[in-house]
């Protein structure tokens, strides 16, 4: 392992002493609606890039930051739904609120993008792919959201192949208080959530509740002859315990809770196709975490282990397939994953203009999955892996404005073995702070699912996933700073992609997996443009603006779809926004969201087309008095018709109304 600790001491000494020929950075964020004059985007304080504070002038990555005010101005009840407003990110849905939800950052798939909620590392062990389904999370508890764009698996590990989203809850902010907000709408929809808490010297808890229900949609698109809704229930809660033994002591405890059902169309209708079903699926989600943070009496070394569990439950069902199938139960699949994780962290701040990021971490993660629909019954699949990770991270300030950053990590997995990745950044704060250059480089791994390892297609002898992305470019913040704009561009090259080898082609596992197998053989590219706006004309008046174009193909040799662009995955995206606060207490807004033409696999086999479209919403609000506010909407307000996954129904011209309280 000589060679790994080289190879990291190099990276560190190349931060230290890295020459100054740095190419053209990174934007940071997009500020929606500040009315000073005066601009401190720079010195915004943000975790995700450096899994430490640091304000975003020494951040050389990529990374767009929503704060509590850019969430509730959105009035968004899911988190998908904001997260498609941002840069550099698209999403796919299988339906309605509640049905499988896609979020893609850069092109990269799905699976290959890391959620952190408070400190954890969010997956289900029990998917196929092993990734995080966006379906039910809600805005209802979340204060706070930075997204890491590229590869950045230095600090966060598998899945983190195309970024990060790190999520946190709300913390109190008064010794007592709470709030609560009621809204209803089209299709039956009601939305509730509630919290309290509070905090003195040594104390602070919190805890919060939510519920969603809406009677749906077909989620087998109505222009295709869906008719059943499809209802979701979504409800849950969170709650948060932290105590101060010593002013260099705390405790930390947290939790997250989620259950939800929903109704699905499937393919065992007549034709085999997906149509109108009678099936449903409920799932249970929970995450712990006990946390325990020393700081050194200087505050230079803080120390923090930690202990992280996530649990996922999914179960399926299909009142019909008795009489479908001959099955003895209409439960069709269950899905059990857990996560089980001990952190070891430390952040040294060696000097005032340079910090160490270090830690260690094993991680064991298990799988119990059947589909029982088809008798006979095939035995579960109960498996597990470890992995042993441990990483290093230095920044430091060489010269005035330039910050360097280079880390390593090697991580040891139970199957494969052992995998290392770097990374590199550059941010250079120049003219006054008015003009920031960044640049970054970065390697991201995913580790083969537990689903891809032992089921029935498995294959122990798969290897990890990897990805290699850079990016570069310029911000600028002009007119006293009140108006900023930037341009990057990125690229990322993705190999050993896994994929389902099918059989029809005899080679390597297919005299003992006939029907096929995974398997290491595709490739990916994604390269592109971002590019970002936000002017606050005046204290009433701001205007916000996103564009994104984003070139994916499979590059895998050998495939029928070589050159051909990656699935629902649109080229180009835009969002824009225009807000005009009328008085102290009323407010409106429109945004606008484009979304250019894509590709979905059509149930014959082969690709078909989705179309682009152009989606409205309106917004107002309107504060009766300093904790009381009634608030209200009107999404795709001209009433489009589109898809974001073919023959998947999508919501129509939709409004709702609410009021927000708080004490």
């Amino acid at each position: 392992m000589n060679h790994h600790f080289l190879r990291c001491a190099c990276a560190i000494a190349l931060c230290v002493s890295a020459p100054f020929n740095i190419a053209f950075a990174q934007t940071s964020q997009i500020v929606p609606a500040a009315s000073e004059p005066n601009d401190d985007s720079l010195d915004e304080i943000v975790v995700v890039a450096n899994r430490a504070p640091e304000p975003l002038s020494k951040i050389g990555n990529s990374v767009t930051v929503l704060d509590q005010a850019a969430i509730t101005a959105s009035q968004l009840t899911v988190v998908s739904d904001l997260l498609q407003q941002t840069p550099g990110l698209t999403v796919a849905r299988d339906g309605g609120v509640g049905q499988p939800t896609f979020v893609f950052i850069r092109g990269a798939d799905s699976d290959q993008t890391a959620v952190v909620i408070d400190g954890v590392l969010m997956n289900d062990p029990s998917a196929p792919g092993g990734g995080y389904n966006f379906a039910n999370l809600l805005t209802s508890d979340v204060s706070r959201i930075e997204i890491l764009r590229g590869a950045q698996s230095t600090l966060y590990g598998s899945q983190a192949m195309g970024g990060v989203i790190n999520i946190e809850t709300a913390e109190p902010t008064s010794p007592l208080g709470g709030s609560g907000t009621a809204e209803g709408g089209s299709h039956d929809t009601g939305y509730l959530t509630t919290n309290v808490g509070g905090k003195n010297e040594e104390w602070m808890w919190r805890v919060s509740g939510f519920w969603y229900g809406t009677s749906g949609i077909p989620a087998f698109d109505e222009q295709y002859g869906g008719t059943r809704l499809c209802a979701s229930q979504i409800g849950g809660g969170t709650g948060l315990l932290r105590y101060d033994f010593t002013p260099d002591l705390q405790l930390d405890l947290r939790g997250y809770y989620t259950q939800a059902r929903t109704d699905f169309d499937g393919f065992d209708t007549p034709t085999g196709n997906l149509g109108d079903d009678n099936e449903y699926g409920k799932n249970d989600q929970i995450l712990g975490y006990a946390g325990l943070t020393l700081h050194s009496p200087e505050r230079t070394l803080t120390n923090r282990i930690a202990l992280q569990y996530t649990y996922t439950n999914t179960r399926n069902y299909d009142p019909n397939a008795p009489a479908n199938y001959g099955s003895p139960t209409t439960e069709t699949f269950y899905g059990i994953g857990t996560n089980q994780r001990e952190e070891y962290q430390g952040t040294w701040e060696m000097t005032p203009t340079a910090q160490a990021v270090f830690g260690a971490q094993h991680e064991r993660s298990t799988i119990d999955t059947l589909s029982p629909e088809f008798p006979p019954v095939p035995p579960p699949l109960e498996n597990e892996a470890t992995i042993d990770s441990g990483y290093a991270q230095l920044q430091a300030q060489v010269a005035a404005g330039l910050t360097l950053t280079a880390g390593e990590r090697y991580d040891r997995h139970s199957v494969y073995g052992g995998h290392s990745d770097s990374q590199l950044a550059a941010a250079w704060v120049l003219n006054d702070s008015r003009t920031i250059l960044r640049a970054s480089f970065g390697q991201g791994f995913k580790a083969p699912s537990l689903y891809q390892l032992y089921s029935e297609y498995g294959n122990p002898a798969l290897r990890p996933e990897l990805a290699q992305s850079w990016d570069a470019g310029v911000e600028q913040h002009v007119w006293g700073g009140r108006l900023l704009l930037s341009a990057n561009y990125f690229q990322t090259n993705s190999r050993d992609l896994i994929e389902f080898f099918d059989c029809t082609t005899p080679a390597g596992l297919c005299a003992t997996d006939p029907f096929g197998y995974y398997a290491n053989i595709a490739r990916a590219l994604a390269r592109g443009v971002e590019l970002q706006g936000a002017l606050n004309a005046t204290d009433r008046l701001s205007v916000a603006f996103n564009y994104t174009y984003t070139y994916t193909a499979d590059r895998s040799p050998g495939s029928p779809t070589y050159g051909q662009e990656l699935l629902r995955r649109p080229e180009d995206a835009a969002n824009g926004s225009v807000s005009y606060r009328w008085s102290s207490k009323w407010s409106t807004s429109a945004a606008a969201r484009y979304a250019g033409p894509s590709f979905d696999d059509a149930d014959t086999g082969g690709e078909v087309k989705l179309g682009g479209y152009v989606l409205l919403d309106l917004r107002t609000s309107y504060k009766l008095r300093d904790r009381l506010e009634l608030y209200a909407r009107v999404e795709n307000a001209t009433g489009k018709h589109y898809e974001t996954a073919y023959e998947y129904g999508t919501l129509g011209r939709v409004g709702y109304a609410g009021v927000r309280a708080s004490f």
